[in-house]
């Protein structure tokens, strides 16, 4: 691959000047740490809110804070960076957990466990309930592609090098795994399917997405979104599936943890992804 990528994009005074690629290619690593990342963000999202009891609210502005902080870092980048690409990526999958709750969930025994009465400081929820939760998610997905079709600018990452195309870009993927999160806590809670059913029903649908990849009628940039989005409610389920008690269906490892061996799995990866675009940048 070459180290720079011709741009085609309104934004760029000239259309024929070359720029450093800013987003990773879409490999079968891609789609491993994109798992291994929002598994984490499950994890480590529950591990502040519920397990040191910092409540959804105030979960939800400090790994906001963090979020943004991350992303300013990525946006400032002149290229592909997989720390800082995948920091980001883990940041959105932290900060959509305990957004995904605090919307969906409030302060009533279904939510909260051993007679407690509250969770942290703050408004412990807005109790919309998954299926509002996921309309109000749903809609404001729309509304950014529908921005980002208006603006012209092109949907395949890998062609994203400007920065209102990557603001774009980051704000998909924070609502998507805010979504993602609805959804993998409405088939975990709510569906009867528990965590594992839930999780092999994700994996199932997107094994269907890999076998559409075949079938030209069918863009591949569409699966791309489609599983990108799905690849949330797995991360969601499976962090349930770690960390809830053997009386509901988990292995009851804990969210400290689980997150501390998805942590290490996670550099592992982001290390591995380095070498490799340094090898790539030295070609």
């Amino acid at each position: 691959m070459d180290k720079t990528e011709r741009v085609a994009d309104p934004q760029v005074a000239d259309p024929g000047a070359s720029v450093m690629k800013k987003l990773p290619e879409v490999t079968l690593a891609f789609w491993i740490m994109k798992i291994a990342a929002t598994t984490l963000g499950e994890t480590a999202g529950d591990l502040f809110a519920q397990t040191l009891k910092l409540g959804y609210f105030l979960t939800t502005i400090l790994l906001f804070l963090i979020f943004v902080v991350t992303l300013v870092v990525q946006l400032r980048s002149r290229r592909y960076n997989p720390f800082f690409y995948w920091t980001v990526i883990l940041s959105t999958s932290m900060a959509g957990t305990t957004m995904s709750d605090f919307m969906n969930r409030d302060a009533s025994a279904k939510y909260l466990s051993g007679g407690a009465t509250s969770l942290g400081w703050g408004p412990q929820g807005l109790g919309l309930g998954y299926p509002a939760g996921a309309a109000i998610l749903i809609s404001l997905l729309v509304v950014i592609f529908t921005v980002w079709k208006l603006t012209g600018m092109t949907f395949v990452i890998r062609d994203i090098v400007t920065f209102r195309a990557e603001a774009l870009f980051w704000s998909a993927i924070l609502v998507s795994n805010t979504l993602g999160t609805s959804m993998g806590d409405f088939l975990s809670d709510s569906s009867g399917l528990g965590y594992a059913g839930g999780a092999l029903l994700v994996t199932g649908l997107l094994a269907v997405l890999v076998a559409l990849m075949g079938v030209p009628a069918v863009p591949n940039v569409l699966l791309f979104w489609i599983a990108f989005v799905l690849t949330r409610p797995l991360g969601a389920t499976a962090g349930d599936f770690l960390t809830k008690p053997t009386a509901k269906g988990g292995l009851d490892l804990g969210t400290a943890g689980s997150s501390a061996a998805l942590f290490a799995v996670l550099v592992g990866l982001m290390g591995y992804a380095h070498l490799r675009e340094r090898r790539t940048l030295a070609t």
